[in-house]
């Protein structure tokens, strides 16, 4: 064609000049776009597996980036960006609300107080109305910031402001986000959370190669504006800094690259300073048995090298976050009595002590960790996982923690078993059938564990009839969704207090000091750190049982008054019940073991010896101990027998719902 005007169609099969047959029109348009955005063509043999990188704004400028990038890595300031996509799709958006929470926790900003949320008009974003924009968001982007220099900000938001405009001329569209800055670490950082939808109100897609690349350049962009390049001095002292440090470091990572197949490298390097900065790390590196020499300029590297060094890594960091925690509460704790909880050792037991710190040990997974003044006078560092899978503790809080273990239950091997007696299927009838000597409450832990099965991970069914669809392969299916919840929830809690021990000593209420002063094997507390102070507060806890003619001294020691802790327990309801009946203006009944509660779940009450619900019915309520799993009844009819110090609820209509023991 002379010019772009021209134009002749011809009716018939597409081919080329020389007769053979063209790529197909739909191929010709891929290959086309691809070369647009900045790759080659994907489709055909040859030419690699779609592996959709591409997909999504912001392709080609993001590999664009990446490839600028990778020339100028050396001199540019150095920002780590940490991206992540969140589903908000089922407990999704709970998890969003309390991630907003945390964000904007004590202790994140200079002066120590609460994180401010900010976006690209105000510094004082409204938490509430971001989330009620996203309430039907299919997703949400999370990112964290962290530039090596970020020290030097004065304030970030200025630099978070400018990247998000940087971001949304990248993308083509305009973002919905909010950002709050941590100062509470050695890096200060930004968590910015984008709503996923675009300014047209469509799914927000986002480019891989952006995600991993173009963003991260566009902040280092920014940074080198503002501070200017490293200078080649600057540079040289971070890699001396490298070589003496107990950690996963540029230089390792450089000679990890280097070794042979048989973990050899050498110390040789072109220029000089490159030699004594590798020879310099090798020898330190040798004093920590990761490397020995072989002779020569050669080295052989340990097994393993990369994963132990950042072990170290992160270890050092857990003692300097343990260190902040208790410098914060004024608690002095020697480096020597510092530990790190595995509830998968086969060493793990339960831990008891006082939380005195709580944080997010990988921000970007959303894994949470406390850090616990044990009874055993130590100081833990506990991963606990996702926060979303456990209830929220206070710092001050006495807890119990103890490992989880995961796999098959005897009782999932009972339900495979009358299932397969059954054709497949599995309800209470099927059950006493199959075992006459079982009950009927024995039945139903059964029916508990397939309804928790179906709420989390819709492992199981059942059909119009109200019965259980077992699958052939269901424990296989249970062992692997144990592994995925041991995952995101490697150990439980149970908070035993939320008092401090002073106060515990002298209130009128069972308290868990109480538990442990009648339990048959008490708890061994060291004489020192926190175990010291528990032992003080049972002293004192003693001598006020012992003037209040609950226990009394004799040569064996202290002997309890028979039925003490339901003795406290019932003075402790009372009194509250006394309370709500004046603030509500309704009459209070009394239960006993064997009673039926009915009624509506109104609300859930805290009290000292631990929380009950109370259930109101007709000008009257009742107070029964609570259960997690009562959560998403309150306002609703629910029934039940009072069994000892708990409850056997059935919520729902029919044999077949739901009960909870």
């Amino acid at each position: 064609m002379a010019d772009d005007t021209e134009f002749e169609p011809h009716l018939g099969r597409m081919r080329s000049g020389g007769g053979t047959r063209a790529r197909k029109y739909v191929g010709r348009v891929l290959a086309a776009t691809n070369l647009a955005r900045g790759g080659a063509a994907t489709l055909g043999a040859g030419r690699g597996a779609f592996t959709g990188s591409r997909i999504g704004r912001g392709a080609g400028v993001g590999r664009v980036l990446a490839a600028r990038g990778d020339t100028s890595a050396f001199a540019a300031r150095r920002v780590v960006i940490k991206a992540s996509i969140v589903k908000l799709a089922g407990k999704g958006a709970a998890g969003a609300a309390a991630h907003l929470r945390y964000l904007q926790r004590d202790g994140t900003t200079r002066d120590g107080a609460a994180g401010t949320l900010y976006d690209r008009e105000s510094d004082d974003a409204d938490r509430t109305a971001f989330r009620a924009r996203g309430a039907d968001d299919r997703h949400q982007f999370r990112f964290i910031v962290s530039a090596e220099d970020g020290a030097e900000y004065e304030d970030l938001k200025p630099l978070t402001r400018r990247l998000m405009e940087r971001v949304e001329e990248d993308l083509g569209t305009r973002l919905d986000w909010v950002a709050v800055d941590h100062f509470n670490t050695g890096h200060p950082h930004t968590h910015i959370v984008v709503r996923g939808k675009d300014d047209c109100g469509a799914d927000l897609v986002i480019a891989r190669d952006y995600l991993t690349s173009g963003m991260r350049e566009r902040a280092c962009e920014l940074v080198d504006l503002d501070l200017g390049p490293r200078s080649v001095r600057a540079i040289e002292a971070g890699l001396r800094a490298e070589v003496e440090q107990e950690r996963l470091t540029s230089l390792d990572r450089s000679l990890l690259r280097d070794m042979d197949d048989g973990r050899m490298v050498s110390t040789v390097q072109r220029h000089a300073f490159g030699q004594a900065l590798r020879a310099g790390r090798l020898a330190k590196l040798s004093d920590m048995g990761l490397a020995e020499p072989v002779g020569g300029a050669r080295w052989r590297l340990a097994e393993g090298l990369d994963d132990t060094l950042r072990r170290m890594g992160e270890r050092g960091d857990i003692v300097r976050t343990m260190q902040r925690a208790f410098a914060r509460r004024g608690v002095a704790r020697a480096a020597a009595d510092q530990a790190i909880y595995d509830p998968a050792s086969a060493q793990g037991r339960e831990l008891i002590g006082r939380v005195v710190g709580r944080g997010l040990a990988d921000e970007h997974a959303d894994r949470h960790y406390l850090v616990v003044d044990g009874v055993d006078g130590r100081s833990h560092f506990v991963e606990i996982g996702k926060g979303a899978a456990h209830e929220s503790v206070a710092e001050g809080a006495v807890v119990r923690i103890e490992p989880l273990r995961a796999g098959v239950r005897a009782v999932d091997r009972t339900i495979v078993a009358v299932a397969a007696a059954n054709g497949g299927r599995y309800d209470i009838d099927a059950h006493l059938r199959h075992d006459p000597s079982a009950t009927d409450t024995f039945a139903e832990t059964h029916v508990r564990r397939l309804e928790a099965m179906r709420r989390q991970g819709g492992l199981v069914t059942r059909d119009a009839a109200g019965q259980w669809i077992i699958a052939d392969d269901h424990l296989a299916r249970v062992d692997a969704h144990e592994a995925r919840l041991l995952r995101d929830r490697p150990v439980t809690i149970d908070i035993l207090s939320t008092r401090p021990l002073s106060e515990l000593s002298t209130v009128d209420a069972p308290t868990w000091l109480d538990r442990d002063l009648v339990a048959k094997e008490p708890i061994a507390a060291r004489d020192a750190g926190f175990g010291a102070e528990l032992r003080a507060a049972q002293d004192r806890r003693r001598q006020w049982l012992t003037a209040n003619g609950l226990a009394e001294l004799d040569e064996g020691g202290t002997r309890y008054r028979a039925g003490l802790l339901a003795t406290l327990q019932r003075r402790e309801l009372l009194r509250a019940a006394g309370q709500l009946s004046r603030e509500l203006s309704l009459g209070f009944r009394e239960t006993a073991s064997g009673d039926r509660v009915e009624g509506i779940l109104r609300r859930r009450v805290d009290l000292v010896g631990g929380r009950f619900a109370m259930i109101e019915r007709s000008r009257e309520f009742t107070l029964v101990p609570w259960r997690p799993v009562l959560e998403r009844q309150i306002g609703k009819p629910v029934s039940g027998v009072l069994r000892g110090d708990g409850v056997s609820w059935t919520i729902g209509r029919g044999r077949q719902g739901p009960t909870i023991m």
